[in-house]
């Protein structure tokens, strides 16, 4: 979405309440912090699916991202961060307008300057691996949520909506 303002979240979901009974939207969980300069952002997804290991994560974020929102399953793990303050840079300079990540960040102090949206359970100091496993885009899942490369994600301050297509006004 980029340049344009964002939608609220709060108002997507009041007036499409059939696509929320239908599952066309679907809010992801609160359990994100909010990270990043950007506190509202959107785009069409695209996906990684990794376990502390940031490997597949570097070689999306060095590729153009057109304004869309990288969305990482990283299992839900708190043991290792998948993006610090040099990925969150990189993702800004190539165009990505926003991260969601179901795992951990690091450098927040630095990831706070980017002007890239970014979600995260939370922080934690340490690297994660680099092996390469992992993949990109495939759906993923979080707290069962399915979410995939043709769909769109808006976030704000409110939370997180995944859609089956581009929400307009």
């Amino acid at each position: 979405m980029g340049s344009s303002a964002p939608l609220a979240i709060a108002d997507i979901c009041d007036a499409n309440s059939h696509l929320l009974t239908n599952g066309e939207l679907r809010p992801l969980p609160t359990i994100f912090q909010i990270y990043g300069r950007k506190k509202a952002f959107s785009g069409p997804v695209a996906t990684v699916k990794c376990f502390e290991d940031n490997v597949l994560v570097r070689e999306l974020v060095a590729q153009k991202g057109h304004g869309r929102v990288m969305v990482i399953d990283g299992c839900g793990s708190l043991r290792s961060a998948i993006i610090g303050g040099v990925l969150a840079k990189r993702a800004e300079n190539n165009g990505w307008d926003g991260i969601v990540v179901y795992g951990c960040i690091k450098d927040v102090d630095d990831v706070n300057l980017c002007d890239i949206g970014v979600r995260a359970l939370g922080s934690y100091p340490v690297k994660p691996g680099k092996k390469g496993n992992g993949e990109k885009h495939v759906p993923v899942t979080i707290t069962g949520i399915r979410v995939c490369e043709c769909d769109w994600l808006y976030a704000d301050s409110d939370g997180i909506l995944v859609s089956t297509s581009e929400m307009t006004a």
